[in-house]
């Protein structure tokens, strides 16, 4: 015969009812807008860093030209080096 376990009753009258649900809210009213709030804070200050106030279009079009000279050595390298691996020999 398997015996209950002691707490078993009183943790499922529990489960729904208010004070097992108090813990939940608490999490839900406080923690997690305080957590929305630290992203959206460290996402301003990493916009704010990634583009100075002193940046002007001159300065985002020569950014913009190096990444897109970046990429465009990037899909040639890639392309190169499958080239090598089709041309390698395994042992």
């Amino acid at each position: 015969m398997v015996r209950p376990i002691v707490g078993h009753r009183r943790f499922l009258a529990r489960r729904g009812t208010l004070p097992g649900m108090i813990p939940w809210i608490i999490f839900a009213v406080v923690v997690v807008p305080l957590v929305v709030v630290g992203f959206v804070a460290t996402r301003r200050r990493t916009v704010a860093r990634e583009h100075p106030a002193s940046e002007d279009a001159e300065e985002r079009a020569r950014i913009e030209q190096e990444f897109a000279d970046a990429e465009a050595y990037e899909s040639k390298w890639r392309a190169e080096d499958e080239k090598r691996y089709h041309q390698e020999r395994l042992p």
